[in-house]
């Protein structure tokens, strides 16, 4: 589904011909973290004039999420398992489903983080591809190239992705787009019904159905579980990753759910405002540790796939703690209530600008090449 449009800027060659030709850029949303991620993308995009094409797959909280910030579009395929045969099938059924919708949309330019599906679609239909992307152990596509490669400045490589035009860099991180808009709500604590005693630590497990999961990691995990469980004044919020794993979670932990001594929303939250009411936050995948560092909550990695440059770096400064062993979870966990102030101190890079004024850059390129062409 198209979304609306706002008022247009005003300024730059494209923007002025976008008032005529209207170039469609095609957002495609494969996991639950593109979500917050993309919300400011779209609406900077809009305001300069452009329209965006916005697809979805039924991943993980998607979904949820796409309800929970009221956005409206199609939702195309779902999440296959954690089988590579499955996987690779399902990827492929999904990116014919697109192709039958973009062949009649024809965007200009097909932008994700990560997203095969699309990818796949994008060479199916010659749509020129824009692959975003922060952690550079994910699975690559093979011989397939997308046209370009955006990545965080604090990866020196681009693997396991070649572009066929260029690989570009951004300053800051992910988080760093979307997580400057954050404004605190301390209602949060009533529809869980926190105590303003409670010690509170959200959890969020391990990906076990991703394809760079290690089994290490779900020890680890419950290690994690039974040191915060032991504690009387911790209150730990569970963020399972979908309802399969939620299930699996609720057996294993029943009589702790049943004291409430843990607790799984059973609404959608907002996780930037869940991370700063929280004392601490331990976590199994990428994206929750970065917003937890991103707005000054001490985080605990339980991840333990190939660390990416980006976790690296703020391990290096000092901003997250690697968890490798069941030691490393009993001796470095500090379980003291955080000192909270009344705002975050958010960086000051302008990272959005930055990543929207490089899809305008490459739309530029793309329509003076398609120019070139026809003359």
């Amino acid at each position: 589904m198209t979304l609306p449009r706002e008022n247009l800027a005003v300024g730059g060659k494209l923007r002025a011909e976008s008032l005529l030709t209207q170039p469609k850029i095609w957002i495609d949303l494969d996991n639950s973290p593109h979500v917050p991620f993309f919300i400011p993308i779209i609406e900077e995009l809009r305001k300069r004039g452009y329209e965006v094409i916005l697809t979805a797959r039924d991943s993980y909280q998607v979904c949820d999420l796409l309800e929970f910030h009221h956005i409206s579009c199609k939702v195309v395929g779902k999440h296959w398992g954690k089988h590579r045969a499955l996987k690779l099938v399902g990827t492929f059924l999904r990116a014919l489903r697109l192709a039958t919708i973009m062949a009649k949309e024809k965007p200009a330019l097909a932008v994700s983080h990560g997203s095969r599906g699309q990818f796949m679609c994008g060479v199916i239909l010659g749509i020129p591809t824009l692959m975003v992307y922060d952690y550079e152990h994910t699975a690559g596509t093979g011989f397939l190239r997308p046209d370009w490669i955006l990545a965080p400045e604090v990866i020196a490589d681009f693997p396991p992705y070649k572009a066929k035009n260029q690989a570009m860099k951004y300053p800051g991180l992910k988080e760093d787009v979307y997580v400057p808009r954050f404004r605190p709500d301390p209602s949060v604590k009533s529809e869980l019904g926190l105590d303003p005693t409670d010690l509170v630590v959200t959890v969020r497990p391990p990906a076990t159905e991703a394809h760079y999961h290690n089994p290490e990691a779900e020890v680890l995990f419950n290690a994690a579980m039974n040191l915060l469980t032991a504690r009387p004044d911790v209150r730990v919020i569970l963020l399972p990753r979908n309802d399969k794993q939620a299930n699996t979670l609720r057996k294993q932990w029943r009589p702790w759910i049943d004291k409430r001594k843990i607790v799984i929303p059973e609404q959608v939250l907002d996780g930037l405002n869940l991370i700063w009411f929280s004392d601490l936050v331990i976590s199994g995948g990428g994206t929750m540790n970065r917003e937890s560092a991103a707005l000054g909550v001490p985080v605990y990695s339980i991840f333990r796939g190939k660390i990416g440059a980006v976790d690296q770096y703020l391990a290096d400064t000092g901003r997250l703690v690697l968890l490798k062993s069941v030691d490393d979870v009993r001796e470095q966990i500090r379980l003291v209530p955080r000192n909270r102030p009344a705002s975050p101190a958010l960086s000051g890079i302008t990272v959005l600008e930055h990543v929207v004024n490089q899809i305008e850059g490459i739309l530029e390129r793309t329509a003076a090449a398609s120019k070139g062409r026809t003359r």
